[in-house]
């Protein structure tokens, strides 16, 4: 796979479909690498006429791994004392439009999942110029009042890193059965080899902590996400329980004209079988782009 220069780190991507058509970067959440974007997934989105880009954010995957910095108080974070922050959200969504500029690409469609929601988000506030049109997918505003996780939700993703590969594979299993889709079939041999790929790619626990201080120290774009001018679309799992559906509702009513795709029986999670849905939602809210 290919790698750049970009925002000061070395960012890692691939591309689908044919270079000619209008660019969608695509955006992984929380300690998810670029691969967490399926392969197939990816195909359909190329085969309604986009150049498909998918890219590790900086702490996973084969991106630069910030080293060096403070050593990261989430609780302090969570406080109020956001000292110990090696970057933000907003140096995450510079990241990804300095891999445009890398790759000679004026504006794109901007399509984040999860915390991949809060950069996309935040990629339509600090880089208007650069966004064709925005759909932010099973993520939130930043405001702590919406998209609460359950309790088991929660201490599903707060489980201890594994030491082993047979661990992280396991761990992703019991994961899954937590904060997957209950409406669609569960592929614990899917799940298993898709993490297994993930471990032998890249295993980088000492990441994890700056990503959750960077989600720790967002502000609440809730204000901000109302001067979006681009076609906006957010969908949303009607079953998540790690961003309940709240957080999406939000993000639709503060952007401008936004839609808002409830996908039921999806959890935190992009199954297979609500790909169709989602991949004719966001080409068809990226179509609104070329009518503007």
């Amino acid at each position: 796979m290919p790698n750049v220069r970009a925002n000061g780190i070395d960012i890692e991507y691939d591309e689908f479909g044919n270079p000619t058509d209008p660019a969608l970067l695509l955006i992984m959440g929380f300690t998810a690498q670029m691969i967490a974007w399926d392969e197939k997934f990816c195909q359909q989105l190329a085969g309604k006429g986009f150049r498909v880009i998918r890219f590790d954010n900086r702490d996973v995957g084969l991106s630069s791994k910030i080293e060096g910095g403070p050593e990261p108080d989430v609780a302090a974070a969570q406080a109020g004392d956001t000292s110990t922050a090696s970057y933000t959200i907003d140096d995450m969504a510079a990241d990804a439009a300095g891999l445009l500029d890398a790759l000679g690409i004026d504006k794109a469609h901007i399509v984040g999942a999860s915390m991949g929601g809060f950069i996309a988000q935040t990629f339509a506030i600090n880089h208007a110029d650069k966004t064709l049109s925005l759909c932010s997918i099973m993520s939130s505003t930043g405001n702590p009042d919406v998209g609460q996780p359950t309790e088991a939700a929660m201490a599903a993703l707060m489980t201890p890193q594994p030491q082993s590969r047979e661990e992280a594979l396991d761990r992703a299993v019991t994961v899954s059965k937590i904060i997957g889709a209950p409406g669609f079939p569960f592929d614990e041999a899917r799940i298993r080899e898709r993490a297994a790929r993930g471990y032998d790619r890249m295993f980088y626990p000492p990441g994890i902590l700056r990503q959750m201080m960077a989600i720790a120290t967002q502000p609440d774009r809730t204000e901000a996400l109302g001067k979006v001018s681009a076609p906006a679309l957010v969908i949303h799992g009607g079953a998540d329980p790690l961003v309940s559906p709240t957080g999406g509702e939000a993000t639709a009513k503060a952007i401008p004209g936004a839609d808002l795709l409830i996908v039921e029986g999806m959890g935190h999670d992009l199954p297979e079988g609500a790909w169709p849905q989602i991949v004719e939602a966001i080409a068809a809210n990226a179509g609104k782009a070329a009518t503007r």
